[in-house]
């Protein structure tokens, strides 16, 4: 796993999600495992600032009518009826620790659902960077993480899921996608494995 090669794909990190105040917050049952989340990941962002990882936010952003959403079902109805991730509010913005890290994060627009590729440039910026391997963490782990999985796997790219990166709605859902679901086309690894794989090819 080479560095130069490789992205972190990082899925919905936005304050609607992990603001004290998000409005998506308790999606989660232990909102406890969102500040995990929050703190495994930028452990691993900083710890790779200064490789040639790519990273890559793509931030879900809904115009004030929801058109996006106008047959939407499950939770992306919560989403339009709760308000969340409407354009100009501050529950779209990406968190303050991704910004503070200025154009070291490359920013992909135009997710509107589950799968970071669809409506987006994700795929044509991955491919422009010769990127291969990519990683993915961020919400929702049954819905976000494992659409975007799926389709970084079905356009050829080597995929693993960071599992202490990521959350489901509960910890039985974490643990079933991660035994069960991601290892049917992809790798899972906590950050410190992906660290340490990363180190080990540098090396």
């Amino acid at each position: 796993m080479n560095p130069n090669t490789t992205a972190l794909i990082l899925v919905g990190f936005q304050n609607d999600y992990f603001a004290a105040n998000g409005i998506l917050r308790g999606v989660v049952e232990q909102p406890n495992r969102v500040d995990q989340v929050l703190a495994n990941t930028l452990s691993l962002i900083r710890t790779h600032l200064d490789t040639g990882l790519t990273i890559i936010a793509t931030p879900i952003v809904l115009e004030p009518e929801y058109r996006a959403l106008a047959n939407s079902v499950g939770i992306l109805d919560t989403i339009k009826k709760s308000g969340a991730f409407k354009a100009g509010t501050p529950g779209a913005d990406t968190i303050p620790e991704l910004l503070a890290l200025g154009d070291r994060i490359t920013y992909v627009r135009g997710k509107v659902g589950f799968n970071a590729f669809s409506n987006t440039e994700l795929d044509r910026t991955l491919r422009e960077r010769g990127i291969t391997h990519v990683w993915v963490a961020g919400m929702v782990t049954s819905l976000c993480i494992d659409s975007t999985g799926r389709a970084a796997y079905e356009r050829g790219y080597s995929v693993s899921i960071l599992s202490d990166c990521s959350s489901a709605r509960t910890a039985g859902e974490q643990e079933f996608f991660c035994q069960n679901v991601f290892p049917l086309y992809a790798g899972v690894l906590k950050n410190e494995q992906a660290s340490a794989a990363l180190r080990s090819a540098a090396a």
